[in-house]
């Protein structure tokens, strides 16, 4: 069950002041029409020609709205949001060692916030992280993730994924308690990494029986190295579907993105190193070869930024257009194909409904500088950030050069 869905608590107050009335105005769309896009509560009440749209239309027996605030969007690409599919925020910013003191739950739970926020600057109003559960910490790392969770309630959606080392045999029994109590306790997802069970096929019946118990989805690290084995997880992972996410499959052989489309499994891939903290293996990258081959298999792809600066990958960026331009930059995916991948097909793993710019829509929206997606995802700093029908993050870049240019040159400023 996502956060969001759980609750009865009203969101807090915006901490960037507007009104229950959003007014965007001049934002270029996709599509290349320049419009105004107003917002009433959490979803997207209506889209028209600039200056076209007046205030909200009184509801029977209540007051017109006029309450709230107009944002100058010239200049700047309005998307639906990306989102986050796969993050490790129990380990983010810690590929240095600890400083003393440091290595407390307090210290988890500022890592895990910290993480959450800087992917929600960039952009993703929804992420999801895993997180180790077992061995020395129990379920230290997972409370403290629902601790950041529970502090973000409105200005991100944060969902956690419980991942066992161990499942099966005797060594498992703990992992098998561990992974059920963390459920319990408000985990989202099951996981873990089925290669580094002794039984990767009885590691992947745990989970889903486990799962099934919870009523929530599957979530595995996989590199996918063998097609034999492939296959068996992904036959035993059937009746799961369509549930079930496996990645990021960084080492799949040659015909493997067919057996993954075939049994209709989603795939998140990492394209910043093609590998995380879950894996326990060194990287081995991401090829664009591969992005071709689960494209033409039509594989059910998704993209997700992976390690934020731990030591798998000490510099991990959280930005979901990086990941985006990642893929576009290999050649096997337009910029549009590629955006996609962060955003719609990224939600659809997350089990969040659709996003279009449109009105009935949810407004989970991204306002970044540029007149183009490919301009947006090459040099697009400066941000705007839709959650819930607020204003969540708002991110300012200035370029400046010496005054002896006397050319007219780019500027990256924030929205009015």
């Amino acid at each position: 069950m996502s956060e969001r869905s759980e609750g009865a608590q009203p969101p807090p107050a915006n901490p960037l002041g507007h009104g229950p009335v959003l007014l965007l105005t001049g934002a270029r769309l996709l599509d290349g029409r320049v419009v105004d896009v107003r917002i009433s509560g959490d979803r997207i009440q209506a889209v028209g020609a600039v200056g076209g749209l007046g205030p909200l239309p009184a509801m029977p027996g209540q007051p017109t709205v006029t309450t709230g605030a107009r944002i100058d969007l010239s200049g700047y690409l309005l998307l639906p949001a990306p989102a986050e599919p796969h993050g490790h925020y129990d380990s983010a910013f810690a590929a240095a060692p600890p400083a003393p003191g440091e290595e407390g739950a307090a210290e988890l739970v500022r890592r895990a916030t910290e993480a959450a926020l800087t992917s929600l600057g960039y952009g993703a109003t929804a992420q999801r992280t895993h997180v180790r559960i077992g061995d020395v910490h129990g379920l230290d790392r997972l409370e403290a993730v629902l601790t950041a969770r529970q502090s973000l309630r409105g200005l991100a959606e944060l969902q956690a994924v419980a991942m066992p080392r161990l499942l099966t045999g005797r060594a498992g029994a703990d992992g098998r308690a561990l992974l059920r109590d963390a459920l319990k306790l408000g985990a989202d997802a099951a996981g873990g990494c089925p290669d580094l069970d002794p039984d990767p096929v009885g590691y992947v019946q745990a989970v889903l029986e486990a799962a099934a118990e919870a009523d929530c989805p599957v979530d595995l690290h996989t590199n996918a190295a063998d097609r034999t084995q492939l296959a068996r997880l992904v036959t035993a992972l059937a009746p799961h579907r369509p549930r079930v996410a496996l990645g990021p499959c960084s080492a799949l052989p040659p015909g493997g993105a067919g057996v993954l489309a075939g049994a209709g499994v989603r795939v998140v891939c990492l394209p910043q190193n093609g590998g995380c903290t879950g894996l326990e293996d060194r990287p081995i990258g991401l090829s664009p070869s591969l992005v071709r081959e689960f494209a033409q298999a039509r594989v059910a792809l998704t993209a997700g930024a992976g390690a934020l600066r731990d030591a798998s990958n000490p510099v991990g960026r959280a930005d979901p257009l990086d990941t985006a331009r990642l893929l576009a930059a290999g050649g096997a995916l337009s910029p549009e194909a590629a955006y996609d991948a962060v955003s719609a097909q990224a939600r659809t793993t997350l089990g969040l409904p659709p996003v279009r710019v449109d009105a009935g829509f949810p407004a989970e929206l991204l306002a970044v500088r540029g007149d183009s997606l490919p301009g947006a995802l090459s040099g697009g700093h400066s941000r705007l950030v839709v959650h819930c029908g607020r204003i969540v993050s708002r991110t300012s870049a200035v370029r400046e050069f010496a005054d002896t240019v006397t050319l007219a040159l780019p500027r990256q400023n924030h929205p009015g």
